[in-house]
Order: C-alpha cells, then structure tokens, then sequence
C-alpha cells in the first residue's frame, strides 16, 4: 500500500519529474556522465518555479517551497550571491541534488585593468572539474569554492572562440526552444540575468542578483544592449559536456575522469546571429547588424521576439502598453530596496568623496558598488526609452493601416489613454523621507522625474528620488552635496553606459563638461504625451479587398 508523500518529494516530483535517486542530502555522487535533454529540461523548471516565486535573496529562493529539495540542504542555506555568481550556484546546486557531472572556468585572463570591463575579450585559461574519487564531493565546500572564483569576468569571452579551455557558455540560436528557462543574459557592462520564463509572445522573463544580495525579476529588452561578438554579450547557453574516462562503482557512482566540452560546431542551436545578423556582413560588426524575418526588417529587440516566438509578428498596442507599463513599474519598485538600504545603512549621511570612481557603473570601491545605482537606474531609463520608441513605432504602423498591428477597437487613442491612466494609478512608489514622513510618487511623477533621479550613494533620499519644491525641503544636504547633485545632472541624462572611459571626475569636472561626462538633453520618454500627439481619433476600418 503506497504511504504518505513528504511536501517537498512532491513538488519534486512535479517541478523535476521521476529521480533515479533521491536528492543528495550527503556527499554529491555522480551517476550520469552529462546533462540529458530530461535533465536540461529538469533544471529548467527548477529555474522556471524559483522565478516564479516571491523569494527575494539566494537564501530566501534555497528555502522557499518552490526550492524541492529545501529539505536536504542541511547547513547550506546561508549563502549569498551577486548576479554573476546566481546563475552558477543555481546550476551547481541542480547538479548536486540530481547527482550530474560539474566543471567551470576558474580563471580568466585579459588585456587592461579591472576584467570585468576590459575592450578585448577574456580568454578562459584554465577550469575545475569537480570529479568524485571515491567519497563523493563535499557539495557546499566545492559550491562555495567556485562562487570565490567566478565573476561578470567569467562570462566575457568571444563568441566565436574555437581553441584554447572554452568557455562555460556558448552563444544560440534566436530560435523558438533555444531561449528558456536557464538561459543566460551577459551585459557587458557588468550585469547577468537568468531566464526564468518565455511566453507564447516571445518575451523573456528573467531574474538578477545584486551587489546587495537582492534578487529581483523583469522582462529582456534594451536595458541590456547589443554586444559586440568579441565580447560575447547577449544570450548563452551552458555548454554542454560529457565526463569522459570514470568508473563505475558498485553501487553506480561515477569516480575519476575528466569533462570533454562540445565544440562549437558540434552544438545543433550555436549561433552569431545575435551579433552579425541575418544578412551578409563581412565585418561582423553589430552596429551594421541587419535583422529579417520573412523578408521583413526588424529592429534586434524585435526580431528576438518574432523569432523566440516562431513569427508572432503582430501586436496590440493596449496590450503592449499595460504589459510594459508593469514591467516598468516592477523595475522601480526594486530600485527602492537599494535607495532604501542605502539610506538604513547611513551611507546618505556621510560626506561626499572627493571625485567620484574611474567608472561609476562598476566600481572597487565597496561602498559605491554596494549602495550606489547607475547600472541599474541606466537599465531602467534603457528600457523607458526603448519602450517610447516601440510605442511610436507602434502608432506609426497603426496609423499606416499595417497589418501587423492587431486591434479590434475603434479609438486606439482612446483606449491607449484608458489603459495607461489605469496601469499608471496602480503604480505608486512610497518611501520615507529624511523627516521620516512618507512619500507617495506616480508613475507619471517617476517619469517626469526620471532622469532626476540621484545614482550617487551620497545623497539624501530625496535626492535619490528626484524630489523638487516642496519635496525637497527636508533634505539634510549642504551646498556641497547639492553642488555635487546639480553637476551629475548630464550623467543621469544618459540611458547609455559609457565603461572605456576614465570617471573618476571631480567637481570642477562635471561643470567645464569634460568628456565622458554626460549628454546635455535626455531622450524622451513621455509615454502620456505621446499618446496624446497622436492623429486625430478616427474609428479605425480595416481595408477591404476589392470585389466585382
């Protein structure tokens, strides 16, 4: 008679599908020499169920009940992780508790200083198999091992690299099934996201850490810029591998060997598409990168959608709309659990430093990299930008009649308004200011303010939140931290991030304008306004074919 099921045997059981073992609770016993298309498949759901939770640290997401094998950790949970290291701890752990072979690059070299940002590519020199000589592996201590030696770094290397140790991921093919949930997404600027999600309309729901140990989720788009092929930004895949050369004991584990990494050209889904496009380019230049599909030229944001989705190339701008409207909103409010830290920690209080770091976006500097958000306010302003011009891309095909604008209404401008006045009332940021008063802002506050929202660690809450007037006055600030405030204004007025160039400006810096200090006027980004430009409200009649 079949006993009682344990909760977390059971949601193994649905999230990973039948183990040949029970989770490893003990020493990580290798008993497949590679991940099977069932095991990918195992791994992504895995990932597709911490996405889909609420946890909001590595710890949390180890033991929420979305984690099936939170159960078996013992003294493992304790363990933090920025966004490099997540999606590699996320893998390791898979592998440990499904008993799968592991190996990763542990040392990387490059030309200039800091290897997270270097203009050439990383070379990957060496790597550690993790390989069972007969006791099995202590899965913490190797897991916490490679979390030591894996970084943004890691992840920089050329796509299209053939020779020499290969690197972890490899780059694929913008194909429906070859996005999904583990996939990888490298900013070369300094930032990695894991897929979680892919739905029918080819947006791609992914996860981050940060620098502060906080995971949050949104939506792929232009937040994460196009990379070059040499710096193999973009999205990737881990590679597969197999471990060649063990032994099997008797009770089945799989002891010595090593691991043999696929080839390029022996992977069915590698491609540079993503970098050189679909058409002929000798250079491999991404900025002459072109985009068709079914002979329609498409920007790259929207060609990784049509093609994700298998050729879905229509869209409703009401839906569009209130789907990003969210996405947005979501992304503003994680931004306030940095400002918010910030302020708790007292890092707002303290005076201002001299200059600022060589570069603001990716800094040595504990305090800074910790407390401080231009990549991620970059990232925010990325994707109200790109959003402006999808929306007038949008309207601009609507009002030339384009079939692949679906919308069954009458007034599109009517129902845009509607849609945005609701999504827009139910998106509110509250924080408290230096009074310890609480502060509401609209969206439509956030994105007239947008670009006034402070990145520097530096300054008041206030001052983070782009107050002005009235607002303002409780800003415990002194002249020269407002000095400061008022002299970043053409930093915060660019979305782009700018990492071959020396930051480390000083006051009189920032007021002569010196280069590499910013942009003078910000790109737009009124949604509300756009949408109120349009042509005049006509009922929109789809034409019909001619007949006898």
């Amino acid at each position: 008679m079949m006993g009682k099921i344990g909760l977390a045997a059971l949601l193994a059981l649905i999230l990973c599908g039948p183990l040949q073992a029970a989770p490893a609770s003990g020493p990580w016993r290798i008993v497949r020499d590679h991940w099977s298309d069932a095991d990918e498949a195992g791994f992504g759901r895995f990932v597709a169920a911490i996405g889909g939770s609420d946890c909001s640290s590595s710890q949390s997401c180890l033991r929420d009940p979305a984690n099936p094998y939170r159960a078996t950790d013992q003294h493992f949970l304790d363990i933090d992780v920025d966004c490099a290291k997540w999606p590699y701890l996320l893998r390791a752990y898979y592998a440990w508790k499904n008993g799968l072979p592991f190996s990763y690059v542990d040392t990387v070299s490059g030309e200039g200083g800091d290897l997270r940002y270097t203009r050439t590519a990383n070379r990957a020199t060496s790597r550690h198999d993790l390989v069972d000589e007969g006791d099995g592996i202590d899965a913490p201590h190797a897991i916490r091992a490679m979390l030591g030696s894996v970084f943004s770094a890691t992840y920089r290397t050329d796509a299209s690299q053939t020779r020499g140790v290969l690197s972890d991921f490899y780059a694929l093919a913008l194909r429906p099934g070859s996005i999904r949930a583990g996939t990888l997404i490298y900013d070369i600027n300094g930032h990695v996201g894991i897929v979680y999600r892919v739905d029918d309309d080819g947006r791609i729901f992914y996860m981050d850490a940060h620098p502060d140990f906080t995971i949050t989720r949104s939506v792929y788009g232009a937040q994460f810029g196009q990379s070059p092929l040499r710096l193999g930004g973009g999205l990737k895949n881990w590679r597969p591998f197999r471990l060649v050369g063990s032994r099997r004991d008797g009770a089945g584990h799989l002891l010595g060997g090593r691991m043999a990494y696929a080839g390029n050209d022996q992977i069915a889904d590698y491609s540079l598409v993503q970098y050189v496009g679909t058409e002929p380019n000798p250079a491999q230049d991404v900025q002459k990168a072109r985009f068709l599909y079914n002979g329609a030229e498409l920007g790259f944001y929207e060609y990784v959608r049509v093609a994700v989705s298998g050729g879905k190339m229509s869209f409703n701008p009401v839906y569009e709309l209130k789907a990003t409207l969210k996405t947005l909103c979501n992304d503003l409010n994680d931004r306030a659990q940095y400002v918010d830290l910030d302020i708790k920690d007292g890092i707002a209080g303290k005076p201002h430093p001299s200059r600022l770091p060589d570069n603001i976006y990716g800094s040595d500097n504990e305090e800074w990299e910790t407390y401080s958000t231009p990549s991620r306010d970059a990232r925010i302003k990325a994707a109200f930008v790109q959003f402006y011009k999808d929306m007038q891309e949008m309207i601009g095909l609507w009002v030339r009649r384009d079939p692949r604008i679906v919308y069954d209404g009458a007034l599109l401008q009517q129902d845009l308004r509607e849609a945005y006045a609701a999504q827009a009332s139910a998106c509110t940021i509250t924080y408290l200011n230096s009074a310890r008063q609480p502060v509401a802002v609209t969206f439509d506050d956030m994105v007239r303010r947008l670009f006034r929202l402070s990145f520097d660690p530096f300054h008041c809450v206030e001052l983070r939140w782009g107050a002005v007037g009235e607002e303002r006055a409780s800003c415990p600030d002194g002249r020269v931290k407002l000095r400061w405030y008022e002299a970043e204004q053409r930093l915060r007025n660019q979305p782009d991030r700018t990492y071959d160039i020396q930051m480390g400006f000083d006051l009189d810096d920032l007021t002569r304008r010196v280069r590499g200090s910013g942009i003078d006027d910000p790109p737009p980004v009124d949604i509300r306004a756009l949408i109120d430009a349009m042509p005049d409200q006509v009922a929109f009649q789809p034409m019909k074919p001619s007949g006898r």
